[in-house]
């Protein structure tokens, strides 16, 4: 039987020195993702070289990347909710330092395949608006197999507007069935604000929820109030849906990886909810979407 929420890390209960969170296989029952959040004023974090690959992806900033004996230079953006961002993959055997100001994250895959490093432009990150009527959201696709060659990562960015649901229907992907199901552990890391152009006041809790639950993989049971900086971990089961209230807007970045040689993101749908995919023919995508910088800035402070 699944202990509730033991998967979920509240924001700095993962904490390892300079960095706010950290997930890896020191964790007991995990393998093949993880992830590094930090927080800098100006300063800067170091990773060393090993196998390992890694995408670097602000949040909230700008910053400077070096490796490999050159800078690579992240514009960034001014926080979550503002479009999608430029970021680095940094390939495996290559070690980087990051500095700046703002909130960074690294998502990072064990491997022992060199792929070469490339920077992915703001502008060349896929956006793509999934599922409709209160389903609908916008997803960046800056690191999913048809965006970027590496070796196992897969990761991409979920902005889940004021009122709506995502990672919906409820699904897994923690069994290889070929061609229908790949096997992968997915990290989920969460930030929360007020709903785009909602002036909430000092002090206002923003917050969304995220669930799941237990598949013939394994017995698992995540149901959390989600704010800015917690991570919910998902080595088995089903998970979804993750809600936004009608005055938050909610945005979370999934790493993907697993044991399987094909770098693939294939599902299976929860058999009783499968058919609420066929309800989106019926219903308009959500107007507000995209989220996109030229938007007013986003109210309220994202940390």
């Amino acid at each position: 039987m699944a202990l509730s929420n033991e998967w979920f890390f509240p924001r700095e209960s993962l904490a390892d020195g300079p960095w706010e969170s950290v997930v890896d296989s020191t964790l007991p029952g995990w393998q093949h993702t993880g992830l590094r959040v930090a927080e800098l004023a100006g300063g800067s974090v170091a990773l060393a070289a090993g196998d390992v690959e890694r995408i670097v992806v602000p949040l909230a900033g700008s910053f400077s990347v070096d490796h490999e004996g050159r800078s690579t230079q992240l514009a960034g953006r001014s926080n979550v909710f503002d479009g999608p961002t430029d970021v680095l993959y940094v390939g495996a055997g290559n070690g980087l330092s990051i500095s700046g100001t703002g909130r960074v994250a690294v998502a990072e895959a064990p491997t022992g395949i060199r792929k070469p490093s490339v920077h992915i432009p703001r502008d060349a990150v896929p956006v793509e608006l999934r599922g409709a009527g209160a389903a609908t959201r916008q997803v960046h696709n800056f690191g999913t197999p048809a965006a970027l060659d590496a070796a196992s990562l897969i990761v991409c960015e979920v902005i889940t507007p004021a009122g709506n649901w995502s990672s919906h229907p409820a699904h897994k992907h923690d069994e290889h069935v070929d061609g229908r199901e790949s096997q992968l552990e997915e990290i989920y890391y969460f930030e929360a604000a007020p709903a785009r152009g909602l002036s909430a006041p000092a002090g206002h809790d923003a917050f969304g929820t995220f669930a799941t639950y237990g598949s013939p993989a394994g017995a698992i049971e995540t149901n959390a109030l989600v704010r800015t900086g917690d991570i919910a971990l998902v080595p088995f089961g089903y998970h979804g849906p993750a809600v936004a209230p009608p005055e938050y807007d909610l945005y979370y970045l999934n790493v993907m990886a697993g044991p399987g040689e094909e770098r693939v993101w294939l599902v299976s749908d929860d058999p009783r909810q499968a058919w609420l995919r066929d309800t989106w023919a019926t219903k308009q995508q959500d107007g507000r979407l995209p989220y996109l910088p030229a938007a007013p800035n986003h109210g309220g402070d994202t940390r």
